[in-house]
């Protein structure tokens, strides 16, 4: 209950110390700076939880709960860690694990030692680790491929226009983003980013983040995202903190921290954002975030930091705007939708593959060259000799690229590493191969791919895998070859002369007792037990020690056995010290050649992504087109660019496979002939208007993405689209406190002010969020706004039919529908999806009320 109290925190009083006992105290001691997380403290062959952390595990778990001595106490193997932890963490807990630095031998080797840290009388014990859902590292916590981001904003600036500083961190690959931008009162660039990012955890300054910005981010993001609110300044930097920490060598106590990339310098990301404080300091608010989950070091010292353009820029891609990524259903509903434009297209082979291939889709490109490339890149490989075999032999790749993260980190087993030598070992096979079908010869996309894919990694992990022995590895060890590490060669001897000692041992005492059953048999931890059949025991030495028997036979260790156990002990102890050391050794030489290697699998990645869009374009079914695009071109005196597109026998890329009786349909915008650019759509409801609407845009999305189409053809006459509209839907948004009418008002509002003449709009029902006069004014002064003032291309769906005769005779407008058959004898409506000129006789509310099951007494 005090002033500044940090929950993080347990405050302990001085006279409780005193009484708890050396193990205690260096539980507590760990335990009171991270309250908030449950430790499992490595205990021998187990993780033991204590006190409150023993409650969560009983309850929530069913962990056995136990006592031990003054501390209410479960327990899991160690083996178990990765289960119980991804368990816990899954359920939202954050994770500590404490691990053993030393065993109970090496503790009295030490105390015999001399050391400073002799006084201590328990085993040595350190945080290791913090497991959160959004900075996982580790293989055994992730089930997926898809990229878990951590996500951390800055906001500046009072009035309604703040700036925002965002950086966000993939801890699975170290792979760090970081962009500061401008936003405008509905932060429409802030929600845009948030759609495509999806963070699992979010890092923001606490008490300084505007409450409307809460709102869009409550709104945005799933419920299952874990928010941090750092101190300021002390926890979430500010940008001159955040510089120094990233470019000092030390503190004033001499302990290193910060000056996180050594001699290959500030990555240039980092530099050209030198002069942008609110990206800085997110930057810093993330390292903070990072450093107390001991993660900083490994993950920025691999110097993986890029910059995340403005989420709305249009220069380069097709911008496609939170909205419109939620309208258009690009991601579907949420991660088990099977109705997404991602899932329809994504046919990626490789973990890292598919990581990319989230990013294409949510840029698209917009420059008619690099599209048109870009296709003849996937036709290239469409029809490639071979092509699927190809495919098939990149499923045989590991995920190269969280697993060189994790060899940069130290943390990758052995087993793990074998793994990837082996994964880049077949890659560099397959390229070979891939290049002897001519496809790097030329020019083009494809060509000038291969020609980065780094040369000489067959050399590189021969030189690797000749440093130690292969089988050795696959058991878990590092055993070098015999004569390239002299202190592995030294600790085997004293290992073999021991070997001798025993066998030697064990003749002298088949000797004595005139038995030569005698034999050695290791029981647990109590190794080399001289084993004597009963029937002999009467022969045994007094001096020798039982410890333990069957009925056949007693064990025994003899004084000279102890003695050699003892050194034999501390000989192995030595020597996994040493095979540490030279693991440690290994790794440094494998992550020498981290740009080489991550330049392997970028390569890969792009041309798994390539790949996708060729396997979806083959199996899409007739008729599929590829999109075509002519040069962007305006009227004499417009000021603009004009954009027209034309698609003939549509489908919907999603909906068409499931029902195979889906009517395509004709949609024409803009022309050469200066047709018009807005159709004015109308039809009865459950007619189809929203599916074309939707069609239209994912016809522009695929074709921009460099995919076929599912249409007869599809030609964008003016060039590509620089960005979609959509204001689809309406309903009340009640986390961000607007209506019905102001969500409306807003999204529109907005679609007024940025859309070009290189846009497509898409507007659906505007106005049903208010009275119908109100309603019917604001739709009719809109389409005109857009016609006549923007010169987009769009579809304008509607129920006030009246519409199109006020808008008749416009140039730039043409009124169809979506015809449907009526049965007047029956009071039926059967809907035909079929777009043709003109206007829907009526919007047959009342029959669609009965087809949608309500009572005839009511409709």
């Amino acid at each position: 209950g005090q002033e500044g109290y940090d929950p993080r925190t347990l405050l302990i009083p001085q006279s409780a110390w005193a009484k708890f006992t050396p193990f205690e105290q260096q539980f507590w001691e760990i335990k009171c700076k991270n309250y908030n997380t449950v430790v499992f403290f490595k205990k021998g062959k187990f993780y033991e939880l204590y006190e409150e952390d023993a409650d969560i595990g009983h309850q929530r778990f069913d962990l056995k709960l136990t006592d031990r001595v003054n501390m209410r106490m479960v327990g899991v193997p160690e083996s178990g860690f990765p289960y119980w932890a991804g368990r816990f963490v899954s359920e939202g807990y954050r994770v500590a694990r404490v691990e053993q630095m030393e065993t109970a031998l090496g503790m009295e080797m030490r105390q015999k030692g001399g050391k400073e840290v002799k006084k201590s009388k328990v085993v040595r014990r350190e945080l290791a680790s913090i497991l959160t859902a959004g900075t996982l590292t580790d293989e055994g916590f992730l089930k997926t491929p898809e990229s878990t981001y951590c996500l951390s904003i800055k906001e500046s600036g009072g009035g309604k226009k703040k700036k925002y500083g965002v950086c966000f961190v993939d801890t699975s690959t170290a792979e760090f983003w970081m962009c500061g931008f401008e936003d405008d009162e509905e932060r429409t660039r802030l929600e845009t980013l948030m759609t495509q990012i999806q963070p699992r955890e979010l890092v923001l300054e606490a008490g300084k983040v505007d409450p409307a910005t809460v709102k869009v981010l409550r709104n945005t993001l799933e419920p299952r995202c874990i928010w941090n609110r750092l101190k300021p300044s002390r926890e979430f930097w500010d940008a001159e903190q955040t510089w120094f920490e990233l470019t000092c060598q030390g503190d004033a106590m001499g302990e290193e921290v910060g000056g996180y990339f050594g001699n290959q310098g500030l990555p240039e990301a980092l530099t050209s954002h030198q002069d942008n404080p609110v990206a800085l300091s997110a930057l810093g608010g993330l390292i903070s975030y990072l450093r107390s989950l001991k993660l900083d070091k490994e993950l920025l010292s691999m110097g993986n930091v890029q910059t995340y353009g403005d989420p709305l820029e249009g220069s380069k891609f097709l911008v496609l705007d939170g909205q419109t990524l939620t309208n258009l259903d690009i991601f579907g509903k949420g991660p088990g939708d099977k109705i997404s434009l991602f899932r329809q297209l994504n046919h990626c082979m490789t973990p890292f593959g598919k990581r990319l291939f989230r990013r294409w889709v949510c840029h698209p490109l917009s420059r008619k060259t690099e599209i048109e490339e870009r296709i003849g890149a996937v036709e290239t490989l469409m029809f490639c000799p071979g092509g699927q075999e190809f495919r098939e032999g990149l499923k045989r790749t590991a995920d190269l690229e969280r697993l060189i993260a994790r060899v940069h980190a130290g943390h990758c087993p052995l087993k793990l590493l074998l793994t990837l030598l082996e994964s880049f070992t077949h890659l560099s096979n397959w390229m070979e191969r891939l290049l002897e079908t001519g496809m790097g010869e030329g020019t083009g996309l494809l060509p000038r791919l291969l020609a980065t894919f780094p040369s000489g990694l067959g050399e590189l992990i021969h030189e690797l895998e000749g440093t130690f022995d292969a089988e050795a590895a696959k058991a878990g060890e590092v055993v070098p070859l015999a004569g390239v590490e002299k202190d592995f060669d030294r600790v085997n001897e004293e290992v073999e002369e021991l070997e001798i000692r025993f066998q030697q041992h064990l003749q002298e005492c088949r000797k004595r007792l005139r038995c030569p059953k005698l034999q050695y048999r290791n029981i647990g931890r109590e190794i080399r037990q001289i084993e004597v059949p009963k029937s002999e025991v009467g022969r045994v030495p007094g001096d020798w020690v039982r410890q333990s028997e069957t009925k056949a036979v007693s064990r025994y260790w003899s004084p000279e056995v102890r003695g050699l156990v003892r050194s034999w002990e501390e000989v192995q102890e030595v020597r996994g010290g040493v095979i540490r050391e030279l693991q440690s050794r290994l790794y440094a030489r494998f992550d020498a050649h981290y740009r080489k290697w991550s330049q392997a699998v970028q390569v890969i990645a792009e041309l798994d992504c390539l790949w996708s869009l060729a396997q979806c374009s083959n199996l899409m079914q007739e008729p599929k087109c590829k999109p075509t695009f002519g040069e962007n071109k305006g009227k004499a005196g417009s000021g603009g660019v004009e954009t027209q597109v034309e698609v003939k026998e549509l489908r919907h890329p999603c909906l068409s496979g499931i029902n195979s009786n889906f009517i395509p349909n004709d949609t024409i915008l803009g022309g050469d002939d200066g047709g018009e650019k807005i159709i004015l759509l109308t039809g009865p409801n459950m007619g189809g208007k929203s599916t074309l609407l939707r069609q239209v845009c994912l016809a522009v999305v695929m074709g921009q993405l460099g995919c076929y189409v599912p249409a007869r053809t599809c030609h964008l006459a003016g060039g590509p689209v620089d960005r979609i509209f959509t204001r689809i839907g309406a309903n009340d948004n009640i986390l961000a406190g607007q209506s019905t009418f102001m969500v409306e008002l807003t999204e529109t509002s907005r679609i007024l002010a940025e859309a070009t003449p290189r846009s497509l709009v898409i507007l659906d029902e505007l106005g049903r969020g208010t009275s119908t006069f109100d309603g019917y004014a604001i739709a009719y002064a809109v389409l005109q706004y857009l016609a006549t003032f923007v010169g987009c291309i769009g579809l304008f769906s509607t129920h006030y039919s009246s519409l199109v005769e006020e808008i008749r005779g416009h140039p730039g407008i043409k009124a169809q529908y979506m015809s449907s058959y009526v049965d007047e004898e029956r009071q039926e409506v059967t809907f035909l999806y079929e777009l043709v000129d003109g206007k829907s006789p009526s919007s047959y509310g009342m029959n669609v009320a009965r087809l949608a099951g309500v009572s005839q007494q009511v409709s």
